[in-house]
């Protein structure tokens, strides 16, 4: 089992499973640990028709047809009654034959089988599988792209409903569509520019006469909106990480306990009681949010608060989303009260006014500011205005669905790609007559682009991001 992938070079590189002896068939408990009404084991190999024969007692199952047997060790004793179904390659999961044995979900029984299958199996050199194993070689057999591999492990991680359907898109080639159409764009491009390589008295021509720059300017729109889209997306996938940041007694640990509706945090009249990081996770509209409560910002030479200060300020720093939470009869922010920290620079801040409850009718009115967000812990009043707030910074609107799922690694590969295209409309320009450097930015691009889907893509790569796989994936 071997899967190329051709390099720039002209040559052709051979990508290694993340386990040694590649080639042999594998073996895994498919389903979660602990006990359960069905537990599911997978194996996979080439011409497992003798294998599936000698684990049933003799039975030859036919292809894509549940059978209902026995399985028995060696001895005679029975393991377990069981449903069997032979999948023959290459209409399988993996695209190789594929046998799977449907029992109990005991973890006594799942490790009876897997042992009677190992024992059974041991002449063709049958082993257990290494995580992601099982997609890996779906992968390598062109059963899927790279990008869908990695949904498989998304989609049983989701966290929120939002998520698996985004997971589940991706895993459905969604978004391998949607690069296949901008690589298809840049291969048209290359296409053009390389042919043209051997005239260079004419690159002045050739860029005028096939609109190169236009063309690299639809194709940097379309990739713009696939990158925006998919870091979006990284936010269902990841969470929004959201700090709330403000001086001790400000109501922050209030206003973390309004958003949950439940005493999280300890909310006293004492100053500095909230002294480290409390972490809850909410899903709002199916977007998972990480929400920290933090020590209140101020000079203390109390040596403990100090410590949740400065873990305040780390906090702070890989925040997505800040709430500068203030009071309402003082609106400065704590943060512009050190000049020296830069923490907060740059990062996406909403201020949020709290304490309303103490005005009126009409001096609520008065206070209002499109730029903030006014509530009251006490009373709920505009928490959810606050969390309408929150989707927004996220670029969602509420209920809206991300049409696949990201990953970080998508979005680095992403930006190496407008990189490279913005060098390439540089190039492009008609005073500069650099086509073979142009040449080789689309080049550079197209090596970035193809890392996504697997086109292109080194064996360390492949290793790391299978080997978070769960095992039986």
């Amino acid at each position: 089992m071997v899967h190329h992938t051709e390099n720039e070079s002209g040559g052709q590189s051979t990508s290694s499973l993340i386990a040694p002896n590649a080639a042999a068939p594998i073996v895994a408990i498919a389903t979660a640990n602990g006990r359960g009404s069905i537990g599911v084991v997978r194996v996979s190999g080439e011409d497992l028709q003798n294998f599936a024969r000698d684990l049933t007692g003799g039975f030859e199952p036919d292809p894509r047809t549940a059978h209902y047997l026995p399985i028995k060790d060696c001895r005679g004793g029975l393991i377990d009654q069981a449903i069997v179904i032979y999948f023959k390659a290459p209409n399988s999961y993996t695209g190789e034959d594929v046998l799977e044995i449907q029992g109990h979900g005991g973890t006594a029984v799942l490790q009876l089988l897997i042992n009677h299958c190992l024992t059974v199996g041991k002449k063709i050199g049958l082993r257990l599988a290494e995580p992601g194993e099982f997609s890996l070689r779906a992968f390598l057999n062109d059963k899927m792209d790279l990008a869908q591999a990695e949904a498989v492990a998304d989609l049983i991680d989701a966290s929120s409903a939002g998520a698996a359907k985004a997971a589940a898109a991706s895993l459905s080639g969604t978004f391998s569509i949607e690069v296949k159409k901008v690589s298809d764009q840049l291969t048209s491009i290359r296409t053009l520019v390389e042919a043209t390589l051997d005239f260079p008295e004419e690159e002045i021509e050739f860029i005028e006469k096939y609109q190169v720059q236009d063309r690299l300017l639809a194709l940097r729109q379309n990739l713009k909106l696939v990158t925006d889209t998919s870091r979006k997306s990284i936010y269902l996938k990841d969470g929004l990480n959201v700090i709330l940041v403000g001086e001790p007694n400000v109501g922050k640990s209030s206003i973390l306990n309004a958003i949950f509706d439940e005493e999280i945090s300890i909310v006293t009249d004492v100053a500095g009681t909230t002294r480290d990081r409390i972490r809850e996770t909410l899903t709002i509209d199916g977007l998972p949010i990480l929400i920290t409560d933090t020590a209140g910002l101020r000079e203390t030479n109390d040596r403990i608060e100090q410590i949740g200060i400065d873990r305040t300020w780390q906090s702070i720093e890989k925040a997505d989303l800040i709430l500068d939470i203030v009071q309402v009869e003082q609106r400065q922010s704590v943060l512009s009260g050190w000049p020296n920290r830069t923490e907060w620079l740059n990062k996406k801040i909403i201020k949020v006014i709290n304490k309303t409850d103490l005005l009126n009718e009409k001096e609520l009115i008065l206070a209002i500011d499109s730029d903030e967000i006014l509530v009251s812990a006490k009373t709920g009043y505009g928490i959810e205005a606050l969390k309408n707030a929150i989707l927004q910074v996220a670029d969602r609107q509420v209920g809206d669905v991300t049409p696949w799922l990201g990953r970080a690694r998508h979005i680095e590969a992403l930006e190496i790609v407008l990189s490279h295209l913005d060098n390439a409309l540089d190039h492009a320009q008609l005073n500069d007559r650099v086509l073979d450097l142009l040449a080789e930015e689309l080049r550079l691009a197209h090596l970035a682009l193809g890392s996504i889907t697997g086109q292109v893509s080194a064996d360390d790569l492949l290793g790391k991001i299978f080997s978070d796989f769960c095992i039986g994936k």
